[in-house]
């Protein structure tokens, strides 16, 4: 195996990591709250929406951040090899995963590791394998 030096980027992957590390601090030191995605837009969708502010300004970023990453010259334009039927499958089997977790690999991942919560790193061990597993099927045994 080789490492596509083109796409090796370490200095950005720090910085994408302190970034997310930063704004998952704020937002439970301020708000008291956990940064997991999937929580966060439920949150938007359940109702009464008393604190939809916060909601929408923390999905506003996660929106907006390449669109500014793109005006400074980081261009991001992903590439999706899958039809979309396989993305909306894939994504609806990842919505029941995190619905049943009890979150997404933000909030446990990155919010409940980092405290230590065993229900938290079981979670993100259990999505981890689930991916690489994914992966492997994928591309070694179906030849996609």
């Amino acid at each position: 195996m080789t490492i596509d030096l083109s796409h090796f980027t370490p200095g950005l992957s720090l910085a994408g990591g302190l970034i997310i590390g930063i704004a998952a601090s704020v937002l439970i030191l301020f708000n008291g709250r956990i940064a997991g995605i999937s929580g966060i837009l439920g949150g938007l969708l359940s109702w009464p929406r008393n604190d939809r502010h916060w909601r929408l300004a923390f999905l506003a970023g996660l929106i907006g951040s390449p669109l500014v990453a793109s005006l400074i010259g980081y261009a991001t334009a992903p590439e999706i090899h899958a039809d979309w039927g396989t993305v909306l499958a894939a994504g609806f089997i990842v919505g029941l995963g995190t619905r049943y977790a009890g979150g997404c690999t933000s909030g446990h991942g990155v919010c409940g590791m980092s405290r230590g919560a065993v229900r938290s790193i079981v979670a993100t061990l259990t999505f981890m394998a689930a991916g690489f597993i994914t992966v492997y099927i994928q591309r070694h045994l179906l030849g996609a």
